[in-house]
């Protein structure tokens, strides 16, 4: 059977969301439980998240056994042998040819931020900004929305050809006291949504200007590089 898992999890226990040679992923903890239950599969994730960065709604498909036709009971056992800093929210069965990567259409991040002094206990999950320019951010993100090449918002030495994607919603608002940057997308580059937030903080902070993010969109300079902090950005929601 190919069943689409839901999934939240803390990104700052893991190194990343994709397998890597010290095991030390949200994948690689999924394979170990999989294995413990004598599940042999092998997990197809919708996209990766870097070290640090978190989700909401990450979805993976993979084959199961029938016999594990009961899925409430899958996910319930799944959880309890899970670490507590994974939880599985939702599993269905699909059909067989549904790929979680390829199928996706839409993928929707949010990127928290406060002007309030972060705690021990939020420091990981919401970025402090002292002080910035509300509108000019709600102005500036707009910018973004649309079709273009984010060569000049992209980490170097990806393996990406093809640097154009397109954004169908970018906005800044605020929610009790909390700033949220959302963005959807067919898809990402690594890193863009950092580099993205990066300079609109900037323009925020009236360190930058928004001609000086237009001309970057529009690969004419390449005026700033450096991402925001991973601490606040989830991945909330995949739709297909």
């Amino acid at each position: 059977m190919n069943a689409k898992f839901t999934i939240s999890y803390d990104g700052t226990c893991f190194q990343g969301s994709q397998t890597q040679p010290n095991g030390l992923s949200v994948e690689d903890s999924i394979q170990k439980v999989f294995k413990q239950l004598n599940i042999n599969t092998k997990i197809t994730l919708s996209g990766r998240t870097d070290k640090d960065v978190h989700a909401t709604g990450q979805v993976f498909n993979c084959k199961i056994p029938s016999y594990w036709e009961n899925l409430q009971k899958l996910k319930d056992v799944l959880n309890r042998h899970l670490p507590s800093s994974i939880k599985i929210k939702d599993i269905k069965i699909v059909k067989n040819d549904f790929h979680s990567r390829f199928h996706a259409k839409k993928r929707v991040y949010r990127y928290l931020v406060s002007k309030k002094e972060t705690t021990v206990f939020n420091s990981k999950y919401i970025s402090h900004i002292k002080k910035f320019d509300e509108e000019k951010i709600k102005k500036a993100i707009k910018l973004f929305e649309g079709v273009h090449d984010f060569e000049y918002f992209h980490k170097k030495g990806s393996d990406k050809d093809n640097t154009v994607r397109e954004v169908y919603e970018a906005e800044f608002y605020k929610y009790r006291d909390i700033y949220v940057f959302k963005f959807c997308a067919n898809s990402y580059l690594r890193s863009q949504i950092r580099l993205m937030v990066g300079f609109l903080i900037k323009v925020g902070e009236g360190k930058l200007l928004i001609e000086d993010l237009e001309a970057q969109l529009n690969k004419k300079k390449h005026i700033f590089r450096i991402p925001a902090s991973p601490y606040g950005l989830y991945l909330t929601k995949v739709y297909y």
